[in-house]
């Protein structure tokens, strides 16, 4: 049974207040199945707010937006993997567009990130992704391999724990969305790539994000490629994040 990962990226919205507010209202209406697993990235400040609300669900998982690598340190607001283990966290983005190119985060940094956090037994959602300009100038496979070469060395049983988000820059927030067949492409390709490192084919968790809608995201998620979906903005309203979490699948 293909198990599906709906996760929700909060960015720089909903502090602790309203993020209960929001999870009282999602939990009202939300319904688990066996068959999909719900992830919330909150801002660090809504963190163990968010974790705490989850305790005692297991198909719900909690995560930071961003750690630093080092465990502690003269490194004015990162946060380190330990302080949101300690507020709960079991999973952590890395590399999201944003942290790439809004703030500079490198390739080099994405791989410290990803094994500092292994090294901790906290799930890395390792994100990739090509700007519109790469992606017209056809560069858009190499572009993905230049940012998975971050995990070079990580033998195949780290690998297998790390999870794969797509996501175009060109599609996230701007509500142009990868068609199904485009996503596919580029999963098949990462989908290879982490083959080739020793990771069984369905062991490999890698999702779509770039303005998942309730109106779209059935469409990706019955690609067969696709393992589920990272959602920004239509996960910020419990009606519309319960419609995307309760998606049918054919």
């Amino acid at each position: 049974m293909k198990r599906l990962i709906f996760a929700a990226n909060w960015k720089m919205h909903l502090g602790p207040q309203a993020g209960r507010e929001f999870l009282k209202a999602f939990l009202r209406r939300y319904r688990p199945r066996p068959d999909r697993e719900v992830w919330f990235f909150p801002s660090a400040v809504a963190l163990e707010a968010i974790a705490d609300g989850v305790r005692d669900r297991r198909e719900v998982r909690v995560g930071a937006q961003n750690v630093h690598w080092e465990p502690k340190g003269a490194f004015t607001g990162e946060l380190s993997i330990a302080m949101a283990q300690e507020a709960g966290a079991q999973l952590a983005l890395v590399g999201h567009s944003e942290r790439r190119h809004v703030f500079g985060e490198t390739d080099e940094e994405t791989g410290r990130k990803a094994r500092a956090l292994l090294a901790a037994d906290v799930t890395p959602l390792f994100c990739v992704g090509e700007t519109i300009q790469q992606r017209d100038a056809g560069d858009t496979l190499s572009v993905i391999e230049r940012q998975l070469a971050a995990l070079n060395g990580l033998v195949a049983a780290q690998l297998h724990e790390v999870s794969i988000a797509y996501e175009p820059v060109w599609a996230i927030g701007t509500g142009r969305t990868a068609t199904p067949a485009d996503a596919a492409e580029v999963h098949q390709h990462i989908r290879r790539w982490l083959v080739e490192r020793g990771v069984g084919t369905r062991d490999a968790r890698i999702l779509y994000g770039g303005s998942v809608k309730p109106d779209n995201v059935h469409d990706l998620v019955a690609e067969p490629e696709i393992d589920g979906v990272l959602v920004g903005g239509a996960s910020l309203d419990p009606a519309s994040w319960t419609a995307i979490v309760h998606t049918p699948i054919d």
